[in-house]
């Protein structure tokens, strides 16, 4: 789908209607350039693209083609293909969501192909349309405009990132166990983070050999600037990651400890029960035998105790003897 399509002269904007990409074609022919956005176009769309502005084959192809890593590549002579990955910070789901830009960029035209939802480029076509003395040293502007939309849209992922990443600092490091699937998650989004914007910037350093003009030079290093401080925060966030994941392991331990030494309490009390009414039982279980040798010897309290604590001092005798052979030898 085209969502704008301008021709620029002498700085200025021609006309507030979209064109045509005939007319588009056409005005590529007679000085200034033309921007032509798209999104999420299809194979039709991109066909006729292809067709108007003479496009190569396999850069079309690469365009429609999603990617995991920023490039830049030259498939003819005087147009460069510059593919972008742009991320949002979705609040409500709390994750991070990518899009792709693929830009055509020749002496007389931009084409700019986006996909995914955080691909929006309204915003670098009004700034830069307020610079008409950018917009009059050529394509390398709307370029430099794109790359620095892209790279401040960073900014605010690295911000809800760092909050994220807090909460779970504090949880961590106060004692309490957090979702380890959380944290998982969370390092995994920040690792395609850092490969969407790390790579970006030996292309900015490209771009910025490639400006023909030298007055365009200063804002591209800006934008090579902001984006080296955004991939060390990416970066630092990742290792910070690492180490809060093996902290929560580690409280994990512990309170797994704490549990099997609240078990192994739990035990020695029911232990310690039964063993105290262990003399009961014996002397219940004893005297409960209805045999008539026990029956007709039992004439009075002395032979019930004779009997009774005879009979329970035996076996903790032989039970003695038995632990006192068996107990470890203590060493020198």
């Amino acid at each position: 789908m085209i969502v704008d399509c301008a021709h620029y002269l002498d700085g200025v904007r021609q006309s507030d209607a979209t064109l045509s990409l005939d007319d588009a074609a056409l005005y590529c022919q007679q000085g200034g350039f033309v921007w032509l956005g798209m999104f999420e176009p299809s194979s039709e769309e991109m066909d006729r693209v292809r067709s108007a502005f003479s496009l190569h084959e396999l850069a079309v192809e690469d365009a429609r083609t999603f990617h995991l890593r920023p490039k830049i590549e030259d498939f003819e002579p005087n147009v460069n293909l510059v593919i972008l990955r742009t991320a949002r910070y979705d609040d409500t789901r709390e994750e991070v969501d990518f899009g792709e830009i693929s830009v055509f960029v020749g002496p007389h035209f931009v084409i700019t192909v986006r996909q995914g939802v955080a691909s929006e480029l309204h915003a670098a076509r009004t700034r830069l349309e307020q610079h008409p003395e950018l917009i009059a040293l050529g394509t390398d502007s709307v370029l430099w405009a794109i790359l620095d939309q892209v790279v401040r849209s960073y900014g605010p992922v690295v911000a809800e990132l760092e909050h994220d990443i807090e909460q779970i600092e504090g949880t961590v490091f106060s004692g309490t166990v957090a979702p380890t699937e959380r944290i998982y998650l969370l390092r995994r989004e920040v690792t395609n983070f850092y490969r969407a914007a790390h790579p970006l910037l030996s292309m900015l350093t490209t771009v910025q050999r490639s400006v023909n003009d030298a007055a365009l030079v200063p804002y591209v290093r800006d934008v090579h600037d902001s984006l080296q401080l955004i991939s060390e925060e990416i970066s630092a966030q990742r290792d910070l990651l690492a180490t809060i994941l093996q902290a929560n392991i580690a409280v994990i331990s512990v309170e797994q400890t704490r549990i099997s030494l609240q078990q192994s309490g739990t035990m020695e009390r029911l232990t310690i029960l039964a063993t105290v009414f262990l003399p009961l039982t014996f002397v219940t279980g004893f005297f409960g035998q209805n045999f008539d040798w026990l029956v007709g010897h039992i004439t009075g309290l002395p032979r019930f105790i004779e009997l009774g604590i005879g009979g329970l001092m035996i076996p903790l005798g032989l039970l003695w003897l038995w632990l006192r052979r068996t107990r470890p030898s203590r060493m020198p």
